[in-house]
């Protein structure tokens, strides 16, 4: 495959690169059996949506894009930050945060992650340091400051975000990614890229397709790859969360991927006709379960019957998800102040306490640096 771009993998046709280093089994196992459950938690919650319409906010869905939040499952440690853009699912599960509490939020129920007040697009489990959000590029502003706090308490830690190339149409992607190279902060930015803001192709929003070089031209470390390909993908996360954590600075990597939904619901929205189905059955030809699967067959490393127990598994929690979700109760009606800023604050108000209500004269005299 020449230089990376959505048009040249469609050229390209069925990927046949995976490749399961010696060693690497016990990991491709891990990676095939994270993308399973979460493709069957992705589907489980498609079927369920609208039959008894019980689930009431957005769903963006990430079926297709299984291997990134897989490799970070494997790869972040419990204290460290990860933090996700509306897409939420998979990077949700990556941080090991409780599926039945996931299922519970999608149905407001108080037993949710967020307690049923953020919905899909929100989801935060701040237990397991996982957080995301609905404003476009937020996950990758909001992680610098947690990597600055990492670099100023001279930790270990590393964040994560994970967003879509649509976030790099932000000017405060950009700001994000000077201020981290500048400041050599322990964070690595992971853009998947599946081409499409909402039914907008990115060639009619940017001029090049490869958010990386321009990325690499701020001086950090970037790095584009196919995106469905969990052990490449495993590989390049594997060393860029370990150079962050050693304290060389962050990372971009650019991985090229494909939603196989539509942007938000379970429903398809290629009525629209903003993609092809030629091109949508060409990425489902590359789908990153089974070329992961075939590499892993090819090699001996997987049976029937391990496959079987794989699914298994997930079908039970996926059922168990849907239990505790529909016989929760549903939260009592909140304090809106509160959930927009606390009434205790100790430290503000002491700080406050302490200054003179002459230092907030509007008329006192400004003295300005000469040259301003």
């Amino acid at each position: 495959m020449n230089a990376l771009s959505h048009a040249e993998i469609l050229r390209a046709g069925l990927y046949k690169g995976v490749n399961i280093r010696r060693g690497e089994g016990d990991t491709a196992k891990s990676l095939f059996r994270f993308m399973q459950r979460l493709r069957m938690c992705e589907e489980a919650l498609a079927r369920e949506y609208h039959p008894a319409d019980e689930m009431r906010c957005p769903v963006h869905f990430c079926v297709g894009q299984e291997a990134v939040p897989a490799a970070l499952s494997l790869l972040l440690r419990d204290e460290d930050y990860l933090f996700s853009h509306h897409r939420s699912h998979g990077y949700y599960l990556a941080k090991d945060a409780p599926m039945d509490a996931l299922f519970a939020e999608l149905y407001g129920k108080s037993t949710g992650a967020s307690g049923g007040l953020a919905g899909s697009q929100d989801i935060s489990f701040p237990s397991r340091n996982f957080f995301s959000g609905a404003i476009l590029g937020g996950a990758t502003a909001i992680s610098i400051g947690a990597a600055l706090g990492f670099q100023l308490r001279k930790t270990t830690q590393v964040a994560v975000a994970g967003f879509g190339e649509s976030a790099t149409d932000e000017g405060i992607f950009w700001e994000t990614v000077n201020y981290a190279a500048v400041a050599k902060l322990p964070v690595v930015f992971v853009c998947e890229n599946n081409k499409y803001s909402v039914f907008s192709p990115q060639l009619k929003r940017q001029a090049l397709d490869n958010v990386s070089a321009r990325v690499a031209a701020f001086g950090v470390r970037s790095t584009a790859i196919f995106g469905n390909d969990a052990m490449s993908v495993y590989r390049t996360l594997e060393k860029e969360i370990a150079s962050a954590r050693a304290g060389e600075g962050p990372g971009f990597i650019e991985a090229y991927t494909y939603r196989w939904s539509g942007h938000y619901g379970p429903e398809s929205d290629d009525l629209v006709g903003y993609r092809d189905a030629s091109e949508l059955e060409a990425w489902k030809k590359n789908c990153p379960i089974s070329l992961l699967k075939q590499a892993m067959q090819r090699d001996n490393l997987i049976g029937p019957d391990e496959m079987e127990s794989i699914e298994r598994k997930a079908a039970l929690e996926i059922e168990q998800g849907f239990r505790f979700a529909k016989s929760s109760p549903f939260p009592s009606l909140p304090d809106w102040k509160t959930l927009n800023s606390s009434p205790f604050s100790p430290m503000a108000d002491k700080l406050l306490a302490e200054f003179e209500i002459a230092d907030f004269d509007a008329q006192q005299s400004s003295n300005q640096t000469k040259g301003y």
